[in-house]
């Protein structure tokens, strides 16, 4: 099943070289997650985007709707932050990463302290700092975060969908890696998972 940027709506099996995430929210308060976007990236570069709307249980400031087209209408029966969090947990939790900027990981640390649930204790690559090592020159020249990178790499993706804006933080690593010239180490599937998730489908 797709949405409309032809994101599942269903977790692939992994397990993944990295995840990227990336968050949408309703209001002021960081932790009113309201979107997660995930881009799960395979060894050979593969990609394959997921989104899930999430009830916010705030009300949505009219800026943040206008930015990403999310309202109280469009998350009308969706689950709330525990509930997706919830499902979503185990595989953040086993992968590393990928967060253009730290915003998403303080709105996931402000959103789980608002429940009082667990937070993922996942390693966090920034795709921005990963971005200044690549591309130096983009440092004055319109910086580099996403809009800019955009144009300057001439990637295409709608930005403010948080499926989108995942895959476009997946493709900034993946491109800076090509354009240094070497794999970010830390970044490498965990083969430990794969056994662990075959024994799981195995009993």
């Amino acid at each position: 099943m797709l949405n409309k940027f032809g994101h599942l709506t269903t977790l692939p099996d992994g397990p993944f070289r990295f995840i990227a995430l990336d968050v949408e929210t309703a209001g002021n308060s960081v932790g009113s997650i309201c979107q997660i976007g995930l881009c799960f990236v395979g060894d050979t570069g593969d990609m394959q985007t997921y989104s899930v709307l999430i009830d916010p249980e705030v009300p949505f400031e009219p800026f943040n709707t206008q930015l990403h087209g999310i309202s109280a209408q469009t998350v009308a029966g969706a689950g709330t932050f525990p509930t997706v969090y919830g499902a979503l947990f185990e595989i953040l939790n086993g992968h590393s990463l990928v967060q253009h900027s730290t915003f998403d990981e303080k709105a996931l640390t402000s959103a789980c302290a608002r429940y009082g649930i667990p937070m993922i204790t996942s390693h966090w690559t920034n795709s921005v700092s990963v971005a200044r090592q690549a591309w130096p020159e983009l440092k004055g020249a319109g910086g580099h975060g996403l809009a800019n990178l955009k144009k300057h790499l001439g990637l295409e993706f709608h930005h403010h969908d948080a499926g989108e804006d995942a895959r476009a933080a997946a493709t900034v690593v993946l491109k800076a890696e090509a354009t240094l010239g070497s794999a970010l180490s830390h970044l490498k599937t965990n083969r430990q998972l794969a056994f662990q998730f075959e024994d799981r489908a195995g009993r």
